[in-house]
């Protein structure tokens, strides 16, 4: 059942009977108990968890990163922890993202949401705010993991730009720059998530991103049309884009990022420190709605739902296909190339091949730190204070203690913050513990002293 207007309940210690009611009639397919705990068709709230707050403004951008939030407000989850005023705003892109959390609820703005890596460690330490206004965040949960492309234009097509390139085709990037016209790709904000799929595909076949190609940002909803104007060569994209640009002949996927770097991380949801310490019950009530709606979303049963909801014209304004075929991880690439049919390269919201989709693993966030000094977005002295910075940011011990208030299993509360070593399809291994180590063993980077 889709949520067609806005539902205010009293929730009370003796919300027993009327939580089993709303629970099976209302929701239409929450969690299980054996998915979350033996009373989760009896939610009763105490003075414990009654949030102090009912509002919260939270931004999203319609990709397919956001489903947790959406379904976590379409099936009711947020109210049934006592979040009934929670407000989903919609974001024309990144960058109004990041102005509206800077100004707040209180100017107009949002409390926080969804957001690409690393920016709510850049808007703590100031690096992409006006006048570089420190925004101190605490990154809660990772809202999903894979679901991203690197999508090439069809002038392109036959010069076998896939996953690993020959010599000759990375030469043939090169030579466009040669000819006066150099290979053009955008990702969507800069310095985080999508800048980063392109430069490390391309680094690790040879090309510098720096020096050879030219990278620029474009909003997200411009992305399609500039590449059907023949404007860009290539962008990074998530879903639902590839399946569209394929489907609609603009272009063809080089890559999935599921094939860069298997079950990485993609966004994050994070809300601004000063809401956190003012409302932590509210914030745990939160947190536990949007992991009912991860564990929702990776049911198979969910997945034609959940692409009806997503597709709505509210949310992403695209017909359902764009979505369910590639909830299933089937991919059409296009450019002659196989169909892609493995349901380990779909996107997963709860627990993929690696483990905990939800958790906000620190190791995660240390690669993203690296990545920037790679490229010489940070300072290479900043490692030395990467631990403040994540820890500063860092929300796994709300995650786990919301996960534990849920009654989910111990098994599935991980109790390290690293998930240990990653790694990437051109062999490199990053180790979490030496991260200078993984910086010197990448022969294309551009440090800042």
């Amino acid at each position: 059942m889709f949520r067609t207007s806005r539902r205010r309940f009293l929730y009370t210690a003796g919300a027993t009977a009327f939580s089993a009611v709303f629970l099976k009639g209302c929701l239409g397919n929450p969690p299980s108990p054996a998915d979350l705990s033996p009373r989760a068709d009896a939610l009763q709230l105490t003075s414990s968890t009654i949030p102090e707050i009912t509002t919260i403004q939270v931004g999203y951008v319609p990709i397919v990163e956001s489903a947790p939030l959406v379904i976590a407000y379409e099936k009711g989850f947020f109210d049934r922890h006592g979040m009934t005023n929670v407000v989903l705003s919609k974001q024309a892109s990144w960058g109004s993202a990041r102005d509206n959390v800077e100004i707040g609820s209180a100017g107009g703005g949002i409390d926080g949401g969804q957001w690409q890596m690393p920016m709510p460690h850049l808007l703590s330490e100031g690096i992409i705010t006006k006048g570089n206004r420190k925004i101190p965040m605490v990154n809660l949960l990772q809202l999903n993991t894979q679901g991203n492309g690197i999508a090439i234009a069809n002038l392109h097509q036959g010069k076998g730009i896939k996953t690993a390139l020959s010599s000759d085709t990375a030469d043939y990037i090169r030579s466009l720059k040669t000819a006066g016209n150099p290979f053009k790709a955008a990702y969507t904000f800069p310095k985080v998530n999508q800048d980063f799929w392109l430069r490390y595909w391309l680094a690790a076949n040879g090309i510098n991103p720096q020096t050879e190609v030219s990278l620029i940002a474009v909003p997200a909803a411009q992305t399609v049309a500039n590449m059907r104007t023949g404007t860009m060569d290539g962008f990074s994209t998530g879903d639902p884009w590839p399946f569209r640009i394929v489907k609609d002949k603009i272009g063809f996927m080089a890559t999935l990022t599921a094939d860069i770097w298997p079950f990485h991380p993609e966004e994050y949801f994070a809300l601004r420190r000063d809401w956190v310490e003012k409302y932590p019950k509210a914030t745990k009530a939160i947190v536990k709605a949007i992991i009912e709606a991860q564990i929702w979303c990776d049911r198979p049963e969910n997945k034609a739902e959940l692409a009806q909801i997503l597709a709505l014209r509210k949310y992403f304004n695209v017909p359902p296909e764009f979505l369910d075929i590639p909830f299933s991880g089937k991919y059409a690439m296009g450019d002659n190339q196989p169909t892609i049919e493995d349901p380990k390269k779909a996107i997963f919201y709860w627990k993929d091949g690696a483990g905990s989709v939800s958790y906000p693993y620190q190791s995660h966030d240390l690669w993203f730190l690296a990545e920037s000094v790679r490229w010489g977005f940070l300072p290479e002295g900043i490692l030395g204070e990467a631990d403040r910075i994540i820890n500063e940011v860092s929300g796994a011990a709300i995650w786990r203690e919301a996960a534990q208030e849920l009654g989910l299993p111990t098994g599935e509360i991980p109790t390290e913050l690293s998930r240990g070593t990653e790694t990437f399809f051109d062999g490199v291994v990053f180790d979490p513990s030496k991260p200078s180590e993984y910086l010197d063993q990448l022969a294309i980077k551009s440090l800042k002293a």
